[in-house]
């Protein structure tokens, strides 16, 4: 039935692929699939299972970018391979991918660690019954990659696309997991939409309503006395994020700015070259294994300047 319904959605949107112009880049973009894998209701459940015990770091006074680590994502949403390639098995098959992708990102000075990026609210073209066109997945299969993680000591960062919703509205409805340790955030502007229905026109999101959340998480990563998480912003046009430069620092987080679009290696530079902001942020570079032509190996990204510290892969 899922295969069915994301076909169904890949048909729908094939005539929304477009070049994106922004004045400072060009490269080309896609909208993604948004798949219905649940019409679960909204509010936070609680965990059914107890708190899994620390990944890396397992101190809170540890930071995740100490001693050189760098990380290594697989990107997607549970049960459906349409939105990256995360969701193309179980956890823990993907898992063994994952590992195989970020060993050729070592470095003697610099530890891979495993991420599992999983989208957890993903934008939809049709409002849904509380008219924010967006929905949650099942917060049994959230809980599957929060287990999954803990077991195979890596990061999960829960990413969002909150269509007309607020980032903090919906990064509050996934407290339960956020509490855990090794769990952190993602914000996606491309799929904040104010207005307007997702996959028609790409979103954007103000620098108050990342501080606003950014805010939030950090209150709440020290109240429980966890680890520092990583608290990660996707962005491939400039106007995506409104005055970047008023997003300040927060404790507890390691904020990551995420350079995502796809395109020829020249076009995926002038992209980071436009947007990159290596005061501000640590930098996250994005690799599509379907998209990119050709794609860019692990030599090319330590090559990039500023320093990439987070790959992930779609």
């Amino acid at each position: 039935m899922l295969a069915v319904v994301a076909m169904a959605l890949l048909i729908g949107i094939a005539g929304l692929v477009r070049v994106i112009h922004d004045p400072a880049v060009a490269h080309v973009q896609a909208p993604s699939a948004t798949p219905r894998v649940s019409e679960e209701s909204k509010p936070s459940v609680p965990p059914s299972s107890p708190r899994p015990r620390a990944a890396l770091p397992s101190e809170p006074r540890e930071g995740i970018f100490d001693d050189g680590r760098f990380l290594v994502a697989y990107y997607g949403t549970a049960g459906t391979g349409s939105l990256g390639v995360l969701g193309e098995s179980g956890p823990d098959e993907m898992h063994h991918r994952l590992l195989r992708a970020a060993r050729a990102f070592a470095r003697p000075s610099q530890p891979v660690l495993p991420v599992y990026e999983l989208i957890v609210t993903v934008a939809d073209r049709s409002p849904g019954k509380d008219g924010d066109f967006s929905h949650d997945i099942d917060h049994d299969a959230v809980r599957q990659y929060v287990e999954a993680a803990r077991r195979n000591n890596a990061f999960l960062l829960l990413d969002i696309q909150p269509g007309r919703s607020t980032f903090l509205d919906v990064a509050k409805r996934w407290q339960w997991a956020l509490e855990e340790p090794h769990v952190g955030l993602a914000l996606d502007p491309e799929w904040r939409m104010h207005k307007a229905v997702p996959g028609t026109r790409i979103g954007h999101v103000s620098a108050f309503e990342v501080n606003r959340t950014a805010r939030w998480l950090s209150q709440l990563t020290k109240a429980r006395g966890l680890p520092e998480k990583l608290f990660v912003l996707h962005q491939f046009r400039t106007s995506m994020i409104e005055d970047v430069g008023a997003i300040g620092p927060r404790g507890h987080l390691a904020m990551v700015q995420h350079v995502d679009g796809f395109g020829t290696p020249g076009q995926k530079r002038a992209t980071y070259d436009a947007v990159a902001r290596p005061r501000q942020f640590a930098m996250g570079f994005k690799l599509f294994y379907d998209e990119d032509r050709p794609r860019m190996g692990s030599a090319e990204v330590h090559r990039l300047r500023p320093d990439v510290r987070f790959v992930s892969f779609q």
